[in-house]
């Protein structure tokens, strides 16, 4: 079964870095996407940014420029680099994964696209 666990979280001041981590385990096949989501309290969960196994990315309009998704295919671990935070990044952040569709995944940043999720992991920025 997949496992998705995030690590690296935590209270950073408007204009800080946070990195976050999403360690996958269980997929089946080598196409997938993984993708980071967030949502605070009273909001949907929104759709920050996807990357599949052929490298390709999306990114959500609000944190371009300032937030890069990466990933290390050998132990399928993807990174969120979080620059130039604002406090409306404040949120859980959750990672998702898919092991279906992979690169031909359309609506990356749609949570429907995603079955697999990870237990999330509170991002906090104050001005």
């Amino acid at each position: 079964q997949v496992e998705l666990v995030e690590s690296g979280g935590g209270s950073v001041q408007s204009g800080g870095s946070l990195r976050l981590s999403c360690i996958a385990s269980g997929f089946r096949y080598s196409g997938y996407c993984m993708a980071w989501f967030r949502q605070s309290s009273g909001n949907p969960r929104q759709g920050v940014a996807s990357i599949c196994n052929d490298g390709s990315t999306t990114y959500a309009d609000s944190v371009k420029g300032r937030f890069t998704i990466s990933q290390d295919n050998a132990v399928t671990t993807v990174y969120l680099q979080m620059n130039d935070l604002k406090p409306e990044d404040t949120a859980m952040y959750y990672c998702a994964g898919e092991n279906m569709w992979g690169p031909y995944l359309s609506n990356r940043l749609q949570s429907n696209s995603y079955e697999h999720w990870g237990q999330g992991t509170q991002v906090t920025v104050s001005s």
